[in-house]
């Protein structure tokens, strides 16, 4: 949707410099907007989120390491439980998500550890200011990014497979993550409501759609991110949480929360993105865009989108993607 946004941006906007992305996830829109020229403020409530917003959407380079006997990524990367100094009770991943602690299947024995060995590793390096804060982000950014590629699940982290998929027999490896070019940009690490008083020229939104919530589809990559130790429930052991059900994800509560968003939010320009079969009618967010836009800005913009379930590909007409354009009144 990359490209569709940009032509949505640029079909209604003038001298717009700043944006905010406020759900930005894995910050994939936030670094493009970035490279497009904007200065970017990206937030989320996950701190995994932040994590790969401090390293995507706030450096501008490589962070400095000399402090360090070598290179990182390839320290990191040949770290194994025989050449440190842990012990098998600080590995939490192993021990939880393992079966060689546990009867869960999101990672091969040899994965789990090696995720522990790494975060254990860049905690003890920044506790000691062998690394800055942009090292120790985009160190951290690297495993988040690495840890897909060998976990057992069929796209998120609510269930793992019952079976090892073939990639979960891949060694887990680290790679330098990307760094974008572009204005400064700041990241955020706050709820959505306490970004709102925040100016920006436009504001690009992605809420949920549907009643599920991100946390449970993402602990594991929270878990590694903040390395807490966190308490841990349930057969696929979801760490405990205080942060409330997002209006967004239901049905009751989502007109409310949308109303929200687009009066309350101090920009000039509005994008969300959404979808046809999102848990607020399409008729109902357009009626609700309409009434806070100046006459004759709003704009729906649609999209034939493929859908996914699971690992398989679903073509079943009639899913559209959304972008929804206004300029506020």
């Amino acid at each position: 949707m990359l490209d569709e946004i940009d032509a949505a941006i640029g079909a209604g906007t003038e001298n717009v410099q700043t944006v905010m992305d406020i759900f930005a996830g894995t910050s994939v829109v936030a670094s493009h907007l970035k490279t497009a020229g904007y200065q970017v403020l990206s937030n989320d409530f996950l701190y995994f989120s932040y994590v790969l917003q401090k390293c995507h959407v706030e450096l501008d380079a490589k962070p400095d390491f000399s402090e360090l006997p070598g290179d990182p990524i390839a320290i990191l990367n040949d770290l194994d439980f025989k050449n440190t100094h842990y012990t098998e009770e600080q590995c939490f991943i192993y021990r939880n998500y393992s079966p060689a602690g546990s009867a869960r299947m999101f990672f091969r024995p040899e994965n789990a550890m090696k995720i522990d060995l790494i975060r254990l590793t860049i905690e003890e390096w920044f506790e000691k200011a062998l690394i800055d804060e942009k090292g120790y982000y985009y160190l951290l950014t690297s495993l988040l990014e690495a840890v897909p590629y060998v976990a057992n699940i069929a796209g998120v982290y609510a269930a793992y497979l019952k079976f090892w998929d073939r990639r979960t027999y891949k060694p887990l490896v680290l790679e330098e993550p990307a760094i974008y070019e572009g204005a400064r940009s700041r990241a955020f690490w706050r709820n959505y409501t306490d970004m709102l008083s925040v100016e920006c020229d436009l504001l690009y939104a992605d809420p949920p759609y549907n009643s599920r919530e991100y946390l449970p589809n993402y602990h594991i990559l929270e878990t590694i991110a903040r390395y807490d130790y966190p308490k841990i429930y349930g057969v696929t052991g979801m760490r405990e949480y205080d942060e409330q059900k997002s209006d967004f994800c239901k049905k009751a509560k989502v007109a409310a929360a949308f109303e929200k968003l687009i009066s309350g939010c101090r920009a000039r320009y509005l994008l969300i993105s959404y979808n046809n079969e999102g848990l607020l009618p399409t008729e109902e967010l357009v009626r609700i865009c309409e009434k806070y836009a100046a006459p004759n800005t709003f704009r729906l913009y649609e999209y034939e989108y493929r859908r996914y379930k699971n690992k398989i590909p679903n073509n079943r007409k009639g899913l559209k993607e959304q972008l929804y354009f206004l300029e506020r009144s």
